[in-house]
């Protein structure tokens, strides 16, 4: 099969559902899901036969993250924009069909995948995307309808009407309504009545036929991206990631593609979507994806199971056991645990809204922290201090920076380290060691080929990851 389409990922919001695996700084889109490659991976190279211009649509945050992600997996999108502030998925689909005109494809068809469902059927994923393709060039917007197999109060339902037909005879229906996420009961009356299909979030459409629409029924919402994305794009020419303006972003609507277009639009398709399909949006959605033994038991990592049915353990690095348990959810990361009943995960995201209350950082952030030069990875810490280990890739380079509230001693554990320690420029190797005064500018680069390896000791009264005044950064943080 040989479509000739852009794709566009959409990869963003924090998967709180999924915490403690999935956080704000490191969400579920890096996790692997029954295979070894992420959610984003998986999602980039879902359609093989055909090898289409792709467009990452993601937050500052998460940037550098994606980049190294889909570079791992051997994969390099065409575009990536990078976003300062959130403002749903409306803005940022039309970011990208702005980006597809100016590359030329304003009349190709662009599809829009989120980053973070499961599909195993990539056969038939490519024959309802290709039908999308085509009402799409027809000048349709086209969403893809997932045939209900249960009453779910999860997803949104899109209620359809009459079957309509391509010319090449690709068969879709008229999408007459999109649903919110009902009750149960309601959910069952849809269910029974046949012509409701759960709404996938996915959307096949030429931008220019987006851009038109958004023009007749949001018209106010496409002058502020265009505005924004005129002020981003119009110093910057050729580059694989573009950062939009945060200024001009900051005036733009926060609102969702379905309500901002979607509903409101008179050519709205919805192909079937019969193949496999699952957003991940719980850890009781996550068990259904490993295999159970005997007494209905699952696990990702090392887990035994004593006198336990019902179970679904997600670890990595612990053996865990299970002894006399029944239908619990265990899910165990270096510096948080989960233990939930099955069928209540939806509460995790209350766990979350109450470490954001505390201002706990673990509502954010991994022991293990990416940055664009590398990762920390906090050993130990109490009152009065903290201890780090940090690894630089090669060619890496911190910020040039300084502390108000904290004292910092380096010792160089592998690697060679260039540092800057207020006036003196040190050469570090492994055994060797620095001390850094509150108040001073400093700066840590690798200058091998193999990683750097550091152990970094924090003493003062405020050790927040905020206390940092960036004067230089080659990865233009502020």
């Amino acid at each position: 099969m040989n479509l000739n389409f852009s794709m566009v990922i959409i990869c963003g919001g924090a998967g709180s559902r999924l915490w403690p695996v999935s956080r704000e700084n490191r969400p579920k889109v890096f996790m692997p899901v029954a295979s070894q490659h992420s959610l984003l991976s998986e999602t980039a190279n879902r359609i093989t036969s055909t090898n289409p211009w792709l467009c990452i649509v993601t937050s500052e945050s998460l940037g550098f993250q994606v980049v190294a992600d889909l570079k791992d997996s051997e994969q390099e999108a065409k575009l990536t924009i990078i976003e300062p502030l959130r403002r749903n998925t409306a803005p940022a689909v039309l970011f990208a069909a702005l980006a597809a005109k100016d590359a030329g494809r304003g009349d190709i068809p662009m599809l829009v995948l989120p980053a973070d469902h499961v599909i195993h059927d990539k056969v038939g994923f490519e024959m309802a995307v290709s039908k999308a393709v085509d009402f799409a060039q027809e000048g349709n917007l086209v969403t893809f309808g997932i045939p209900p197999t249960h009453a779910e109060t999860g997803y949104g339902y899109l209620k359809l009407g009459k079957a309509v037909h391509t010319p090449r005879n690709a068969e879709g229906r008229i999408v007459e309504q999109f649903v919110e996420k009902p009750a149960l009961s309601v959910a069952e009356q849809y269910v029974a009545a046949g012509n409701y299909h759960w709404n996938s979030g996915m959307f096949c459409f030429t931008p220019n036929t987006l851009i038109k629409v958004a023009g007749d029924i949001a018209p106010k919402l496409l002058q502020q991206v265009q505005t924004c994305w005129q002020a981003s794009t119009q110093n910057q020419s050729g580059n694989s990631s573009l950062t939009l303006d945060k200024t001009t972003m900051a005036t733009i609507e926060d609102i969702s593609l379905d309500y901002a277009i979607m509903e409101k639009a008179p050519n709205v398709v919805s192909v079937n979507a019969s193949f496999d399909w699952d957003d991940v949006g719980s850890w009781d959605a996550m068990a259904k994806h490993f295999p159970e033994d005997e007494h209905g038991n699952a696990a990702q990592g090392k887990a035994i199971f004593v006198d336990s049915s019902n179970n679904f353990v997600f670890g990595r690095e612990r053996l865990i056991a299970a002894v006399g348990l029944d239908n619990l959810i265990i899910v165990d990361t270096p510096d948080a645990l989960l233990v939930s009943a099955k069928g209540h995960s939806q509460s995790v995201k209350k766990v979350v809204d109450s470490l954001n209350k505390a201002q706990d950082e673990r509502a954010s952030y991994h022991s293990t922290v990416h940055r664009p030069w590398g990762t920390y990875t906090v050993i130990e810490e109490g009152p009065d201090y903290k201890i780090k280990r940090i690894v630089v890739h090669p060619g890496g380079k911190l910020s040039l920076q300084m502390h108000h509230h904290r004292n910092e001693h380096w010792v160089v554990i592998a690697g060679k380290a260039e540092i800057v320690n207020g006036d003196k420029v040190l050469h570090l190797n492994a055994n060797e060691s620095t001390y850094i005064p509150k108040e001073t500018q400093h700066r840590l680069t690798n200058l091998g080929d193999t990683p750097l390896v550091i152990i970094e000791a924090q003493v003062g009264d405020y050790l927040g990851e905020d206390d940092i005044v960036r004067f230089e950064d080659q990865y233009g943080r502020a």
